[in-house]
């Protein structure tokens, strides 16, 4: 039974969770963390638990060190798309019930905060509408190249309404702009259903002003528009019965190039970001490609390959193929282009039930969206819609089996779903402008059943940490944050958020490990693995501790240190009895620094100022549990 105090239904009265209302104040004249959970039974959800106070000393659980010192990228928001359907679904509400719904939404004291939204330019597949509809549409056979006939009066009745309300109640809100087709006499077959842009450069100049017309028409009716893409998945040739384009690298480039100096000169502070497709190209697409053409499968690098690169603020990615690795690939080959996240839905199968449903999308949205996407350099977690029925729709063609953040029952109420605390956990708690900060992370998005993490420094000072356990059985773990800890226990497939202020701090001073190598006997799963700044990744020993068994660094150049962690990470028990640190300048002359006892999972090893560019970590007793190094840092 889902616990009514936490909100779960929205009635006459709604009292939403995690508010500041419900929590009441907080004073923090001692050093404590506050604590909100959601489990996949739905017995808590954004549920604000008893504050946790930090002490002092190591712990011998799993530890996620978070590193302030060491920043990302910063965060635009988190949210959803008030499409065409969510708009239909709130005005089936009354007034006061549709109010009470968006305020869950947008509020940032009394809801979730909802501080992203994409938003279609024009019809998608979540259109309740009878038909599909651009803002230009003509009788079959003609044209309107003067755009004569433009106009977003269709929005005028629900969406526009919304998004104004929106803005009100979450003045930093930021808006996406993105269309499923142009209109179809710009279009070859002359359907908004397939198809690509005629190859003429009349079109090419009239879309471009399409889309900055739509900018100028929102931005007059109360609603900027700060990013816009100029095609939704542009690989996705054979949409279902709804809007969609092929539009191939060179075509997307040739919009870019004439958009870019129009949006320059009409709205200077609107955005443009390329691609917005999947991580990785879908097979179906690659397998739809027309014969002789290139699948493109490459298309983000291609495009800031291009000229047109040089209009474009970053990329955006969807989530239906590959996974967020890809993101920070991207990134590496690009370091001065952003990344922002910008469609995912969850979904199901014709016989899961709703907790099933509940259980499935939340366990994957937080590890592969609400953590997987942020620590993979996104600047934006956003889902699909923000709002459906019961039914999943309405909808006009494409998926039949999504889920929204809040979905309307059939007796009237509203319903709170996995969505909005995927989302919520990031949107509550982790303002515009907060920045990523470093944090030891154990779990994987392909799932292996550790503790995942994800930290950022809000504009105020004080620090969000999102946790999810992998497991299923309950986990405990510990949080650092340089002398101060506390440790912590979730329920399995929980998510939690933890919130410190900033008296909480912690300057370790980490010297990045950016070409060091290392070797180690035995080999085991590779010695490359403690070193690579991944705590989901091990070097292993693959055998029971004997003495003799060792890590050797090679920083490449001599460093001064003055600590050194020795992080086992969750492989519970593996971590050395008792150990020796070597160190030499040459490899061949060797010194001991330390010696010690292992108790825990992280091991500090506080020295005199030490120089050296040799590290070797030696095994010094007998255990029958392997030895494992999932992080070695070195700090100043």
């Amino acid at each position: 039974m889902m616990r009514r105090g936490v909100a779960a239904v929205l009635g006459l009265v709604l009292v939403v969770p995690g508010s500041a209302a419900a929590a009441g104040p907080r004073h923090h004249h001692e050093a404590r963390a506050r604590v909100w959970v959601t489990t996949t039974d739905r017995a808590e959800l954004l549920h604000e638990r008893a504050p946790v106070a930090f002490g002092r000393g190591a712990s011998t659980q799993p530890t996620i060190t978070v590193n302030p010192d060491q920043t990302y990228q910063r965060m635009d928001g988190f949210g959803a798309s008030i499409t065409d359907s969510s708009a239909s679904v709130l005005y089936r509400l009354a007034p006061r019930e549709r109010d009470q719904a968006v305020r869950s939404l947008f509020d940032v004291k009394n809801g979730i905060g909802v501080s992203f939204l994409r938003q279609p330019i024009g019809s998608s597949d979540f259109t309740a509408a009878a038909g599909h509809y651009t803002y230009d549409d003509v009788p079959a056979g003609q044209t309107d190249v003067a755009l004569r006939h433009f106009s977003v009066d269709h929005d005028r009745a629900q969406i526009l309404p919304l998004l104004r309300q929106a803005r009100r109640l979450n003045p930093q809100l930021t808006i996406l702009g993105t269309p499923w087709s142009p209109p179809a006499w710009m279009k070859t077959g002359d359907s908004l259903v397939g198809g690509r842009l005629k190859d003429d450069p009349k079109i090419y100049d009239a879309y471009a002003r399409y889309l900055v017309k739509f900018v100028q028409a929102y931005a007059a009716a109360g609603v900027p528009i700060d990013y816009l893409t100029v095609q939704n998945e542009p690989q996705n040739r054979k949409p279902g019965g709804y809007p969609g384009t092929d539009m191939p690298v060179r075509q997307q480039a040739a919009v870019i190039e004439r958009l870019g100096p129009l949006l320059k000169k009409a709205s200077p502070n609107t955005k443009i970001l390329g691609y917005d497709h999947n991580w990785q190209t879908h097979p179906g697409d690659v397998g739809s490609t027309p014969p002789g053409e290139d699948p493109e499968t490459d298309y983000p690098d291609q495009l800031l390959d291009t000229p047109a690169a040089k209009w474009l603020a970053g990329t955006a990615y969807h989530c239906y193929s590959g996974d967020p690795s890809a993101q920070t690939a991207l990134h590496q080959a690009h370091p001065d282009k952003g990344i922002w996240f910008t469609e995912c839905s969850g979904s199901h199968g014709p016989d899961d039930t709703a907790e099933q449903i509940f259980r499935g999308t939340l366990t994957w949205h937080a590890r592969n969206l609400t953590i997987g996407v942020t620590r993979n350099w996104g600047k934006s977690v956003v889902n699909w819609n923000i709002a459906l029925d019961s039914t999943g729709g309405p909808h006009l063609g494409g998926c039949g089996t999504c889920t929204g953040l809040l979905t309307l029952q059939p007796d009237g109420t509203v319903r709170t779903d996995a969505e909005y605390y995927t989302i919520g956990h990031l949107s509550k708690f982790v303002r515009p402008g907060a920045v990523r900060i470093a944090s030891t992370s154990f779990g994987t998005t392909g799932w292996n059943g550790q503790i995942m993490d994800v930290a950022f420094r809000n504009p105020d000072g004080s620090t969000a940490l999102v946790v999810h356990n992998q497991n299923d059985d309950p986990r405990t773990f510990a949080v650092a944050v340089g002398t101060h800890t506390f440790e912590y226990t979730l329920p399995g497939g929980a998510l939690a958020t933890f919130v410190w202020p900033r008296s909480v701090t912690a300057h370790p001073g980490e010297l990045p490990l950016t070409g060091a190598t290392a070797v180690a006997y035995p080999p085991g799963e590779g010695a490359t693995l403690a070193i690579d700044g991944d705590a989901s990744t091990r070097w292993s020993s693959g055998a029971a501790q004997t003495p003799g068994q060792y890590l050797q660094v090679d920083l490449g150049t001599p460093r001064t240190f003055r600590s050194l962690a020795i992080d086992s990470g969750g492989y519970l028990g593996d971590y050395a009895r008792a150990w020796q640190l070597s160190v030499s300048p040459d490899g061949q002359h060797w010194t001991t620094a330390a010696t010690g006892i292992g108790i825990g999972q992280l091991t500090t090893v506080n020295l005199h100022p030490t120089r050296a560019r040799y590290l070797r970590l030696t095994s010094t007793t007998s255990s029958p549990n392997w030895w494992s190094i999932a992080d070695l840092r070195l700090y100043r």
